[in-house]
């Protein structure tokens, strides 16, 4: 007996279009697909489509897709911006876990880290930043948002204008007893290395005690984002501040090492101190204006770091979220210390 021919059934397996929506109005993008499709050949396909999105609504949080470790990340991060960003003059302590691929900011589990722009106390910034979302929290561990364009316009005049006349003034103690030491800061063992980044960077430094480093620099209040003109609050102010430490940790160090000898301050940037009550409504206007989404495995974001600040929860349990920067914005009008 001989067998007919073979039928086959039709496929009918095509790809799910991609769901679009908000974590909040229209910030911050969500692109969910529901058949888990490789992230890296969605990125190569959309590219421009994505980078288009992140300029309209400052992140883009891309949903369901097939990222199955660091490198399959690392990919995705490439597939927008080829060259990622190493780390240099670190604020902390991070692990490179693949080729320009970090662990997110190692601090203790039930510390808040407050919004942020990344790197924007330096002369040089990432443009862009990539979290990928390898294992969830228990509970917690959100990684905040927050719009400058919801931020700056409520900050008062008076307090923009005041910081766009003088800047910011960063005071920096690298050492094992205060910070970090300036061989990670600078990911160099060599003095005459720190010293050559320092002054290419218009950075005042002082070598002090046995191997301490203590560099101050003034930076820029405010910056101007490079495609869409627009022109946001950027520094890194209310982190650096002393009134960010706990009253009884400041007050200690102060009484041990002066308020020049504070592993990090912030001033104006002729000097004068900033008051902390002006500190104190920046903090507060981060929050007012914050929203948050609970991290999936394999969630990759999409940050414009010019237009949105980040932070991270408190949490429990174990936690890894990794991080790539990318696109290199380097400060060309630096003003001097």
């Amino acid at each position: 007996m001989t067998a007919g021919p073979v039928r086959r059934r039709p496929r009918t397996g095509r790809a799910q279009p991609v769901r679009r929506s908000f974590v909040d109005d229209d910030f911050c993008l969500v692109l969910r697909s529901d058949d888990g499709a490789p992230l890296a050949s969605y990125v190569a396909a959309h590219r421009e489509e994505l980078l288009a999105d992140l300029d309209r609504h400052c992140a883009v949080l891309l949903r369901g897709f097939s990222v199955p470790d660091a490198a399959s990340f690392g990919a995705v991060a490439r597939g927008i911006s080829p060259d990622l960003l190493g780390y240099l003059e670190r604020a902390a302590p991070r692990e490179e876990v693949a080729d320009k691929v970090f662990t997110s900011t190692e601090f203790a589990s039930d510390q808040v880290i407050p919004l942020h722009h990344e790197m924007s106390y330096a002369h040089n910034w990432p443009s862009r930043l990539y979290f990928y979302c390898d294992l969830p929290a228990e509970t917690g561990g959100e990684t905040p948002l927050a719009s400058e364009r919801r931020f700056t316009p409520r900050l008062p005049a008076e307090i923009r204008e005041r910081f766009l006349r003088h800047g910011v003034m960063y005071v920096r103690n690298y050492g094992e007893e205060l910070d970090l030491p300036w061989q990670e800061v600078f990911q160099t063992s060599d003095r005459s290395e720190a010293e050559a980044y320092c002054r290419e960077s218009n950075t005042e430094f002082r070598w002090t005690g046995g191997n301490g480093l203590r560099t101050r620099a003034v930076r820029q209040a405010m910056a101007r984002h490079p495609r869409t003109g627009e022109q946001v609050w950027f520094n890194h102010t209310h982190l650096f501040h002393v009134s960010n430490m706990p009253a009884e940790v400041a007050q200690t160090l102060i009484g041990e090492f002066g308020l020049e000898g504070l592993p990090r301050n912030a001033y104006y940037g002729d000097g004068s101190p900033i008051e902390t009550e002006v500190v104190d409504l920046i903090r507060s206007l981060y929050q007012e204006t914050a929203v948050s989404f609970p991290w999936q495995r394999g969630d990759v974001l999409m940050v414009d770091n010019f237009l949105a600040t980040h932070g991270r929860e408190p949490f429990t349990g174990e936690r890894r979220t990794l991080v790539a920067m990318s696109d290199l914005y380097v400060n060309r009008a630096l003003p001097c210390p």
